[in-house]
């Protein structure tokens, strides 16, 4: 009695099994093609500084007597922001005009010499070698007092350099010398204080991977963040894309400048930006799920009086009405990998498939053969026992 309970139980189960195996369930996805944007964009961080800012320096060396701004001060192309000591450059400049005082007297006296002995010479009463040593005599005082007039302009410069006065207008961004403090201009020119010209007008330099930096072209569109005001998002431009890589720990990066308006004076030297680049814009275009142009109905998914119309053509899209699968031509543009731009064979608002998912017997494996990474059912190597 147990057997052949058993035995029923088991043809149960395989009755069972086999009707579910032939029981199909088709379900489509579907898309309409509608008119959108299509976008490429890529990330990076970038630093924000002045477009123009200039160093400013000394070039003779002294002691800091006056300074006349500070950080964040406003001044004028020509200002005065800084004096050094000038009693040494003073001392400088005296000796070199009592030089030039000096060899402008012996030239005096050199030429009166050397007239004398041309007189002389021509009524034959002085030899040719002492009328040549006056004139050799005279040139060189001559020349003696060139190079006094010229120690005499190299003094009076090097006071003028003693006073530093501001090349450019705009704001002071860093003071790096106090008052009383010595700057030796002797190898390096000491920089005194770093001035931006108009904080209105910025640049963001940013880092971009040697992956990403053959889509990055001049007037590209940018948006970009800044931790100190994360909910403003700031709009700029590729201006320039730099040749010269920079390789650090392996990785390869190229920089980009780009533009970055600051009327509102929120963006400061220093920031760091998260950059957004669009590579890649295309607005109000028709576009599909780039899926659809890979859907492709078979035999396993038609149903019952289902068929197909399907048409030559390298780029399709597939249409469901009334039983019949329909094929329509159509030409493929720009992509970001997730949109694709169409034209021609549907218009705006046709509802295209873009997928199916199906469950059970020839339908299910033939999925599963369309999509390679979809699992597969495990096989059973046991061998049985006896």
């Amino acid at each position: 009695m147990r057997r052949a309970l058993f035995w029923a139980a088991i043809g149960l189960t395989s009755l069972m099994v086999s009707c579910g195996e032939k029981q199909e369930k088709v379900t489509f996805e579907t898309a309409k093609v509608e008119k959108g944007n299509i976008q490429t964009t890529i990330t990076a961080t970038g630093t924000i500084e002045p477009v123009t800012s200039v160093t400013v320096g000394t070039q003779v060396s002294g002691i800091v007597a006056k300074l006349y701004v500070d950080y964040n001060s406003v001044v004028k192309k020509g200002q005065v922001i800084a004096e050094l000591d000038k009693t040494n450059l003073i001392s400088e400049l005296n000796t070199a005009r009592a030089n030039l005082s000096s060899a402008q007297s012996s030239a005096t006296y050199e030429q009166a010499n050397y007239n004398r002995y041309k007189t002389l010479y021509d009524k034959g009463l002085v030899s040719a070698s002492e009328y040549e040593s006056a004139l050799l005599s005279y040139r060189k005082a001559k020349e003696q007092v060139v190079t006094a007039q010229q120690s005499v302009q190299k003094a009076q410069t090097n006071l003028g350099y003693a006073t530093i006065t501001s090349p450019i207008s705009g704001v002071v961004l860093s003071k790096s010398v106090e008052e009383g403090q010595t700057v030796a201009a002797s190898f390096n020119t000491p920089e005194l204080f770093t001035i931006a010209q108009d904080l209105t007008d910025m640049r963001v330099i940013a880092d971009i991977d040697e992956a990403d930096i053959g889509g990055v072209k001049d007037g590209q569109r940018v948006t970009f963040t800044v931790d100190a005001f994360p909910d403003d998002q700031f709009e700029g431009r590729v201006t320039q894309v730099r040749q010269q890589a920079t390789t650090e720990s392996n990785v390869v990066t190229y920089e980009v400048v780009i533009s970055a308006r600051n009327n509102d004076l929120k963006l400061k030297p220093g920031l760091t930006a998260n950059v957004t680049i669009f590579t890649l814009e295309k607005n109000g275009v028709l576009t599909v799920p780039a899926k659809a142009l890979r859907f492709m109905p078979t035999e396993a998914l038609l149903g019952e009086g289902e068929t197909i119309v399907d048409v030559e053509a390298p780029q399709k899209l597939w249409t469901r009405e009334a039983g019949t699968f329909k094929a329509h031509k159509v030409t493929t543009g720009t992509t970001n990998g997730m949109l694709t731009e169409i034209t021609g064979g549907v218009g705006e608002g046709t509802e295209v498939l873009v997928d199916f998912e199906l469950s059970g017997g020839e339908a299910a494996q033939e999925q599963q053969a369309q999509n390679p990474f979809m699992p597969r059912p495990r096989r059973n190597n046991d061998k049985k026992t006896k």
